[in-house]
């Protein structure tokens, strides 16, 4: 079974057990999925014209890589809330968001820990001869994609400049 699939199941539980912040979490999680597939079908439709609106349907549907990236997205979200409402000491509104994050993270691939970050961005580094702070685009470049919904490109960036400034 797909990611969404899974998400679909899981807030028909939720609802059924009562569960309204988790049942609140994926209806909006499904609601991102839902609009990245419009936009999908969209970007298609002008491509291909000549696809039927079955075919576009079928072609529209997000792959389970999309739908962590919409996931990821909803989670960057709730940290940004969180650090603002830190700042206004809202208390609850951090709890209210960090649940929030804690179940979207659920549907994430398991995260890296910063050791294998940390190795990843080495052999990186190393891989296309970067030297010096001015060579991070290249790094980033190379690092994201084979860390992409593993790990929080802030974490990401961070210990590769470090890697690069020693």
């Amino acid at each position: 079974m797909n990611l969404k699939g899974k998400i679909q199941n899981e807030l028909q539980e939720a609802v059924k057990n009562r569960e309204e912040l988790k049942s609140s979490v994926l209806r909006l999680l499904l609601s991102a999925i839902f609009n990245k597939e419009k936009e999908k079908r969209y970007k298609l439709s002008k491509q291909k014209p000549e696809f039927k609106e079955k075919d576009l349907e079928k072609e529209s549907q997000l792959v389970n890589e999309e739908v962590i990236e919409v996931i990821s997205s909803e989670i960057k979200k709730r940290k940004e809330s969180i650090e603002l409402f830190e700042k206004g000491e809202r208390e609850d509104l951090v709890e209210k968001e960090t649940k929030e994050k804690e179940i979207l993270e659920k549907y994430l691939p398991e995260q890296l820990s910063e050791e294998e970050i940390k190795k990843l961005a080495k052999e990186t580094i190393e891989k296309i001869g970067a030297k010096e702070i001015k060579d991070m685009g290249k790094v980033m470049a190379e690092l994201m994609p084979k860390v992409k919904g593993r790990a929080d490109g802030g974490l990401v960036s961070k210990i590769a400049k470090e890697l690069l400034a020693q």
